[in-house]
């Protein structure tokens, strides 16, 4: 389990077997507490049954927890793969595709897309695209397959606009100082360091520390994919700017300082849009990465840029606020 959104899947999943009362999955543990009344099936045969129902979600249930040592060779080709991702992010600031906002911020439109475009490849996104799969299926028992994958889209971007113009405009009611300022700063990149170090999946204590929403949010959207109504599909994506993803919640912390409606708004807005292509090929039932042979790989590389857009946030932030000399010129 990589992040709060694994939590919330494990447990909306699990919860809707035949039998099961309660559901209680543990980030820092990486373990799942089931209540239920299952008969006098064997334990076994139980664990083998929910991990039928989690496997394409790259999950398993064990009785007692296998021992995962660090995969360390995978990062012989994370590493250049990463170092090849932000070569070409720095090339795009240069040409100044991800420069910064006009207000002066530090978090330009293209490089909320990109992020956007990242997070839509981590683990944190599993939670949407499952929603989505699950919510597609569910549509396309009574043969309306497009329409509620088209009002679901719609709905993500229109509020991932609206709702970060909202926090915007919120955040001007607040006077952010440099010291103000410099605190938010560092919190959305702490919140993105830890996503990045529980990607890599090396240290399985920092996940307990990983921030979230509260878990009864990630519930109720979970349930909602369930309701086969007309506009289900559009409830659903207005939903996910609710779910606890690290990435989301970093950019909502951002939009906030902005102070404007416009440009709370066109953050949201360009980071719901870089996740646009992925959760479009999910649509289509083409993308996943959890459980192939080379997801180890794929998920230390995420993990690698995203520490990286970690540390190149808060180094802006230090430069911006005179803390410390500009070090280079990017």
């Amino acid at each position: 389990m990589h992040c709060p959104s694994c939590v919330a899947l494990t447990e909306g999943e699990l919860g809707e077997v035949p039998g099961v009362t309660r559901v209680k999955a543990s980030l820092g543990a990486r373990q799942v507490e089931v209540t239920g009344d299952f008969g006098d099936r064997p334990l076994e045969q139980i664990a083998a049954g929910f991990t039928t129902i989690l496997q394409p979600h790259g999950f398993a249930v064990y009785l007692k927890r296998p021992l995962t040592p660090a995969r360390w060779a995978d990062f012989r080709l994370a590493a250049p793969l990463a170092a090849a991702f932000i070569t070409v992010f720095i090339a795009l600031q240069k040409l100044g595709v991800v420069s910064s906002l006009p207000t002066g911020g530090h978090v330009g439109y293209g490089t909320a897309a990109l992020i956007g475009l990242v997070a839509s490849l981590s683990s944190c996104m599993a939670i949407v695209g499952g929603l989505l799969l699950s919510m597609s299926a569910n549509f396309a028992k009574g043969g309306d397959a497009v329409r509620p994958q088209l009002l679901f889209h719609g709905g993500r971007l229109a509020s991932f606009f609206l709702l970060g113009g909202m926090i915007g405009a919120i955040g001007s009611v607040f006077q952010f100082g440099d010291r103000s300022m410099l605190a938010v700063e560092v919190l959305v990149s702490a919140i993105m360091f830890l996503l990045g170090v529980n990607l890599l999946d090396l240290f399985p204590w920092a996940k307990q520390w990983q921030p979230t929403l509260p878990a009864f949010l990630g519930r109720h959207v979970q349930g909602l994919k369930e309701a086969n109504r007309t506009l289900t599909p559009l409830l659903v994506g207005v939903a996910t700017f609710f779910l606890p993803c690290g990435f989301t919640q970093s950019m909502q912390l951002y939009a906030v300082t902005t102070g404007s409606f416009a440009t709370g708004a066109l953050v949201m807005g360009s980071f719901a849009l870089g996740t646009l292509p992925v959760l479009a090929l999910v649509s289509l039932g083409s993308a996943g990465f959890r459980g192939r042979a080379r997801s180890g790989v794929f998920f230390k590389t995420a993990g690698l840029v995203v520490v990286f857009f970690s540390l190149f946030n808060l180094y802006y932030a230090c430069v911006a606020t005179g803390l410390i000399p500009p070090l280079f010129r990017l």
